[in-house]
């Protein structure tokens, strides 16, 4: 192990220590759920071995945890939306077969996904988007119930396609 590579596992170590069960307490105030802030403490700590920080304070530290955490903690959120979304989704149709646990994780990635790619698009572009290829309106019947021109219904529906290509190439923002 190079030097400066022990060097950064030696202060994540020396992190971890100071600060696994502030944060992990912070964590529990703000779910409620002792088993998920647990999950969420470790994962913050394995982020920081996977892209280490210099935090050269304990304040730092903190407010560099908790920010972290707070992001991960609406990420957790998002997903359950999701996920109670799409499992009403199924109870609403009985004669669907239950899912394995497998699909279930694959659907709900796929969701999340989807959903965080919506949400970096503008409001009338991901709407346009959704209601196009989810509920399979036409353009004319996208733009009058966003009181757009079919023409500007085309731009959104480029620029969502737009959005959706460069995300799987790996080159969204």
């Amino acid at each position: 192990m190079a030097a400066l590579e022990f060097t950064a596992h030696r202060q994540i170590e020396t992190l971890y220590a100071d600060h696994h069960g502030w944060l992990k307490s912070w964590l529990r105030r703000r779910l409620g759920n002792t088993a998920d802030a647990a999950d969420l403490a470790q994962d913050a700590f394995v982020r920081l071995l996977t892209r280490p920080v210099p935090l050269v304070s304990a304040p730092q530290a903190r407010q560099y945890l908790r920010t972290m955490a707070n992001g991960m903690c609406i990420d957790l959120w998002r997903r359950r939306e999701v996920e109670q979304a799409w499992l009403e989704a199924l109870a609403a149709h009985p004669e669907a077969v239950e899912p394995s646990a497998e699909d279930r994780a694959i659907v709900i990635e796929t969701l999340c996904r989807v959903s965080a790619m919506l949400e970096q698009l503008p409001e009338k572009v991901a709407t346009a988007f959704v209601l196009s290829q989810l509920h399979g309106l036409r353009y004319r019947e996208i733009a009058e119930r966003l009181e757009v021109s079919e023409r500007m219904v085309k731009k959104y529906m480029a620029r969502a396609m737009l959005h959706c290509v460069l995300l799987e190439a790996g080159n969204g923002s």
